[in-house]
């Protein structure tokens, strides 16, 4: 009828109102306490790993493929199943979003860290900080501390929000789970250690591929929604590069430069010591204040995530439209 708002397609409401809804769960709840769907998949997957692990690449990439592929599958059997009920689509697709995204408990780890560094209290700081990421804590001073957790703020929100969100938007509840399933794998076995060296290397080589797009988009909507796009956009031209990560080098850039806050130096894994290169070296040191700024930063560009995927989902519709 004339006058009337045209409709967004069928798929593209589904994502829409079940991102949205998956997205305001997380919010409100943060992960699940018990339970936790990619807790579970840890499990499996260290199961599957014991049967299969050898010191060799072949071996990896089985261990790759079965554990990712099973996911995806149940996924694409869970979308199928509900296919052509609208509610209980758009309620899949809720619960696979709070299921794999992680903002808000990375917002609340990450204040919690930041109030023990304000009340001088070290000792906290160093307990809570392995909730977070994996650096030596007994290493770290108050300083240290606070650039690993905003570091960690900015690649987690790549890997824990953007990235699953995108992927959702490209494949729906498959393309949500596939890529949580991916990154899980990626931090189990992917690290460089002798055990995973060979074994790890599928995992952390498809982690690389699946993590690229989420991480360029992380970093466009970082000096978007960061207030400073052109040093985000100067930052992440000069020294994304130099990052050791394909795509924590863009994201940890963008955020420093919309922060103005100097990344990146001397940190410590595992009793290794590495010496990363400065990232927006013209900025500032990192102060306790900074982690809130982070985790506030980090929201925004979740919210903005949303509204692009749908926003790419609707121009994608309307080319093939046009074109068919």
């Amino acid at each position: 009828m004339p006058g009337r708002r045209p409709r967004l397609p069928g798929t593209t409401r589904v994502y829409a109102y079940g991102a949205a809804a998956g997205l305001a769960v997380d919010l409100l709840l943060g992960d699940p306490r018990r339970g936790h769907p990619v807790a579970a998949f840890g499990r499996a997957a260290a199961a599957v790993e014991q049967r299969l692990h050898r010191d060799h690449r072949g071996r990896g990439a089985l261990h790759t493929a079965v554990c990712a592929g099973t996911t995806v599958a149940l996924g694409a059997l869970a979308a199928r199943t509900v296919r052509g009920h609208h509610a209980a689509s758009v309620a899949l697709t809720a619960a696979s979003v709070w299921a794999v995204v992680g903002g808000t408990t990375l917002g609340r780890e990450a204040r919690a860290i930041g109030g023990a560094l304000a009340a001088g209290d070290l000792e906290v700081a160093r307990e809570r900080l392995p909730h977070l990421c994996g650096r030596d804590p007994q290493s770290l001073d108050g300083p240290a501390m606070a650039r690993a957790v905003v570091e960690s703020v900015a690649e987690n929100t790549s890997d824990a929000v953007v990235g699953a969100l995108f992927w959702g938007a490209v494949a729906g509840v498959p393309g949500l789970l596939g890529f949580r399933a991916v990154n899980t794998l990626d931090a189990m076995v992917g690290h460089k250690s002798p055990r995973y060296r060979r074994f790890g290397w599928a995992s952390a080589r498809l982690d690389d591929l699946a993590g690229w797009p989420g991480a360029r988009l992380t970093a466009v909507l970082a000096g978007v929604a960061g207030g400073n796009p052109r040093g985000a956009l100067r930052a992440w031209r000069a020294d994304a590069g130099k990052h050791p990560s394909p795509n924590a080098g863009p994201v940890e850039a963008s955020f420093a430069g919309a922060l103005g806050v100097r990344l990146g130096g001397t940190l410590s894994y595992g009793g290794r010591v590495e010496h990363r290169p400065v990232l927006n070296g013209e900025g500032r040191a990192v102060e306790v204040a900074d982690i809130d700024r982070a985790v506030r930063l980090s929201r925004r560009v979740t919210w903005l995530t949303l509204a692009a995927c749908v926003g790419g989902r609707i121009l994608t519709n309307a080319v093939k439209r046009r074109y068919a």
